[in-house]
């Protein structure tokens, strides 16, 4: 998470390699953790870019399991950052 002092909403970045597995499961999971983003959107600061690494086991994961992982994460940086 990079906070740019930025007057913009935040940005969400993915990275999500073939280990996650084919086409069709890398499309599932980015489209989960983009609709996941956005649900956290006002949880994170104005003018911050995060990058979200999904890791194979996303591949499996629930929608359920995806948010619980993102919005611990981002809970964790805001408490770093205040």
């Amino acid at each position: 998470m990079l906070s740019t002092g930025e007057s913009r909403a935040a940005r969400f970045g993915f990275i999500i390699s073939k280990q996650v597995g084919g086409a069709v499961v890398r499309n599932t999971v980015r489209r989960r953790l983009k609709a996941v983003c956005a649900e956290a959107l006002p949880l994170v600061p104005e003018g911050t870019d995060v990058v979200i690494r999904a890791l194979p086991a996303s591949a499996t994961a629930s929608y359920a399991e995806l948010s619980t992982e993102v919005n611990r994460c981002l809970g964790r940086l805001n408490r770093v950052t205040a």
